[in-house]
């Protein structure tokens, strides 16, 4: 069955070797566009000539982290409310858990590219509807990978707790946190990472940061520019990856980078 769906997948996509082994010429050709000749003997002047936007992009790379960030906090925030009832060993009752896990999968079913379209429609253009898009986006996947970390937890101390006549919020803070704390910081630096990209992307419907840049660029046909900003891009994300992959194994592991 996965078969026959597999080919089935590929016929729908077109997916023809002969189609692809034509087409890779012309990738090549539209990478070569991003970047304009670079000289050895003046590979400084070339370099600094492609790069003529430097500043202007470095402040627009730090616009898109930082809606990258806020979206991260605020989607997190919103998650980690929504994962306890919609864990099934933590819920209040069957109406708060069938009415948390649709709401995350709502918030995650839908593309965040979606969401920064219509909320562009109703605040505007500039990064608010971008933080807001990717933090909808965020609270659904983030409540999603949180529930399913509090369903696998040990019940043993929230047992100990409730016998001591706990509150459920002493329950969640003393009984739940300890135990989820590391894998939810993991799944967050990880989001940030995915934000991040993300980020860029909905500049392209004009949600401000780097990418609406990006798409400036593109649409007027300047490719060296839009080479450079994908080069920034590219480098900020390794950097991004590099650092959160060294604080995961901190936290999660106990490794040391």
């Amino acid at each position: 069955a996965f078969a026959a769906a597999t080919l089935a997948a590929a016929w729908m996509g077109g997916f023809d070797p002969a189609r692809l082994a034509g087409g890779l010429p012309r990738l090549g050709e539209f990478l070569g566009l991003l970047v304009p000749p670079l000289r050895a003997a003046t590979l400084g002047e070339d370099i600094a000539a492609w790069y003529w936007g430097l500043g202007r992009w470095l402040v627009l790379l730090g616009d898109t982290l930082l809606m990258a960030l806020l979206a991260t906090t605020l989607g997190t925030l919103a998650g980690a409310a929504l994962s306890i009832p919609a864990a099934a060993n933590l819920t209040s009752g069957a109406i708060a858990y069938w009415t948390s896990r649709r709401a995350l999968e709502f918030a995650r079913a839908v593309p965040d590219l979606v969401f920064a379209i219509v909320f562009v429609f109703a605040f505007g253009l500039g990064p608010l509807p971008g933080v807001l898009a990717i933090a909808v986006h965020t609270a659904g996947a983030q409540g999603k990978l949180f529930a399913e970390a509090n369903e696998n937890i040990d019940m043993r101390p929230l047992e100990g707790l409730r016998a001591a006549g706990a509150s459920p919020r002493e329950e969640v803070v003393y009984g739940v946190l300890p135990q989820v704390l590391p894998n939810w910081l993991s799944f967050t630096l990880w989001r940030f990472e995915v934000n991040v990209r993300s980020a860029t992307i909905i500049g392209f419907v004009g949600a401000g940061g780097i990418g609406l840049e990006l798409y400036e660029a593109l649409r007027l046909s300047y490719y060296d520019d839009a080479g450079a900003i994908l080069v920034i891009v590219a480098l900020t994300v390794f950097a991004i990856d590099w650092l959160s992959e060294v604080v995961r194994g901190r936290i999660v592991r106990g490794a040391r980078p």
